[in-house]
Order: structure tokens, then C-alpha cells, then sequence
């Protein structure tokens, strides 16, 4: 597709030279400009991703040059992930995104027919959301929370936190392999009606849902962390859980509250983010695991959840919002 000088094509090997420039200048803004929590691959290690088909990237070329790119994937096979769209400076930037979106859209005709878009906007990508709008996008509104390590505050509000009383046939404990298939059950139960299973549709089916526990566990996601991961059990039978992993280096992250009905209003989520929380924060405090922050994401208009995050020590980062696009079934 062209408009004036503007040419959009999938990555090859012909470009791969000149497409480093426009690459590099979206490292050095990835965690400034568009808030990621680690540095992106390096350019030889996403060359190398495109290769494996493990990411496809789309440039766009302004006399011969790339000056923007968009990268997507369809590795959870009920979604089509749109991870970045850069663009090497603001120039005509709305004609650029124009051009990327629609060679995307025609790039992935086919699997849009059952699957999802979802494409978290971060940073800057926040600036997109009416070129979005005009091709049927949705949005969820993300507020992203940290417990940041060493923050004299935070720390005393978790250590001050007075929790109730676990009712007679309540306790805690540590995840086990053999509780997997219970919070399969719990975390579907818990997200198959939420806005989450929207833009992840694999909550709203116990396959799909077990799909994303076993990704947790087998650490696809970031090395999970069994021992902070709170379980709840009623009369031994798991009924609630909070579930931990590493998103990279020192950050910890909070990837899955969930309760079932039955146990919910007596505060027994409070319960099981403190012991996590707990156990994060004293391996920090005792240097078995050190972590600089913990992170947990949820939607903006959840204010229940986020009076909770506050009770327990985090404090509001950013927020972004979340696009998607139905399949067109």
C-alpha cells in the first residue's frame, strides 16, 4: 500500500540493513517513551524473531527509508497480539499509523474472522487512540500499580495492614502442583465475565484458562514463584489464589487474583495479597530473593480492587488504555 512517498511491506531480508536505524531509535525510547519494564530485544534478536516467525513486523517506507514500524504476533491462538507501533519521529505521524493499521488488518483478514485483536497501548501509543477509533477498536481503561522495595511508607502500610479473622475452615498456604487443575477451575470462574476475557478469550473456557495457568507454571510468562503464590483453602479444598511470577530481572509481578463466588465479601482477598506481598517483600528485606518493585494491573474504573492495592502499600504509576477489535464473525 502507498500514499505519496509512503510504501508499507512485511520485513524481509532485503531491509534488514536498512531497517536498523528506525529499530535502534525505538530501543532507546522503549522504556522512556513507551514504558517498558526491560530492555526490548537488541536488533540482531529481533531479526532473529522475525526469522522464527515467532514475531512479524511490518515497515513503512518513505523513499526507500523505514520510518515506522508495527509488530504483532499470534502466539496465544485465540488473539492477535499488536505489541509496538513506532514511528522515527512526529512528522505526518497519523498518515504513517493510518498506513501500518490498514496493511495490518489486511495482513491478518483471515484470522480476524475468529480471533481478537488486542494491543496494549503504552506510553506513547496512548497518543493513538482516534486513529484506532475509526477502524471499530474498543478500549479498556489499564491503571498499572507498584509496591516499590525499600519504600519506607509502602512497607509501613503492608506492616501495619490489620486483617480479620479467617473464619473456621479457612487457611493459607503455599501453591502445589496438585492445586493446578483447582485454579484452572477458580480463575475461570473468576475472569470468564470480566473485561480481561475480552482482549484474552481463553478466560472464557476452561481450556483456554487452562492454557494461561499452565503458561504461568511452566514459566512461559516469567519465572513463577510457587512458594509467594497464596492459596486459599476451605475444609483443604483450594477455592482462592494469588498467583506470582518474575516479569524480568528484579521485578516481581501480580498476574491473577481470583476467588470463587461462594467465598467472596469477607475479605479474604486482603488475606491472600498480604501473604504474598509478605513473602516478597521479607526476601527482599533478608536477601534470599532481591526485588526492586511489585507490580499489578487492573482496570481503572475496578475501584474495589484498586482501594484494595492501596490498603496493601501500592501506589498508582500510569495508566494506559487497552485496544481491541472483536473477530468479525
Amino acid at each position: 500500500m502507498s500514499e505519496n512517498n509512503y510504501i508499507t511491506e512485511i520485513l524481509t531480508k532485503n531491509s534488514y540493513k536498512i531497517f536498523r536505524g528506525v529499530y535502534n531509535d525505538f530501543c532507546s525510547k522503549a522504556i522512556s517513551e513507551y514504558k517498558f519494564e526491560l530492555e526490548p530485544l537488541d536488533y540482531d534478536g529481533f531479526i532473529e524473531a522475525v526469522e522464527n516467525k515467532s514475531m512479524q513486523c511490518i515497515i513503512l517506507k518513505e523513499n526507500e527509508i523505514p520510518t515506522a514500524f508495527l509488530v504483532y504476533n499470534t502466539y496465544i491462538s485465540e488473539s492477535i497480539d499488536l505489541d509496538i507501533i513506532h514511528c522515527l519521529g512526529s512528522d505526518d505521524e497519523q498518515t504513517r499509523i493510518k498506513l501500518l493499521v490498514e496493511k495490518f488488518l489486511e495482513l491478518t483478514s483471515l484470522d480476524r474472522m475468529s480471533k481478537v485483536i488486542s494491543y496494549p497501548m503504552l506510553g506513547h501509543q496512548s497518543s493513538f487512540t482516534a486513529d484506532l477509533t475509526a477502524y471499530g477498536f474498543k478500549f479498556i481503561g489499564l491503571a498499572v500499580l507498584r509496591f516499590m522495595m525499600g519504600n519506607a511508607l509502602s512497607e509501613r502500610i503492608l506492616g501495619n495492614m490489620k486483617l480479620s479473622e479467617l473464619e473456621e475452615g479457612y487457611k493459607i498456604v503455599s501453591y502445589i502442583d496438585e492445586y493446578k487443575e483447582a485454579a484452572v477451575n477458580v480463575i475461570h470462574n473468576a475472569f470468564k465475565d470480566t473485561q480481561d476475557a475480552i482482549y484474552d478469550t481463553r478466560y472464557k473456557s476452561i481450556d483456554g484458562t487452562r492454557d494461561i495457568i499452565n503458561k504461568f507454571v511452566e514459566g512461559i510468562y516469567g519465572e513463577f514463584l510457587p512458594e509467594a503464590v497464596s492459596v486459599l483453602l476451605y475444609n483443604d479444598t483450594p477455592v482462592g489464589f494469588v498467583f506470582a511470577n518474575i516479569t524480568g530481572g528484579k521485578i516481581a509481578n501480580i498476574p491473577l487474583v481470583g476467588i470463587e463466588e461462594a467465598h467472596r465479601g469477607k475479605k479474604l482477598s486482603e488475606h491472600l495479597l498480604h501473604r504474598t506481598m509478605k513473602t516478597l517483600v521479607d526476601w527482599t528485606k533478608y536477601g534470599r530473593r532481591i526485588f526492586s518493585e511489585v507490580n499489578v494491573t487492573t482496570e481503572t474504573n475496578n475501584y474495589k480492587a484498586l482501594k484494595l492495592y492501596r490498603r496493601i502499600g501500592f501506589r498508582e504509576d500510569f495508566c494506559y488504555p487497552h485496544a481491541y477489535l472483536l473477530p468479525k464473525r
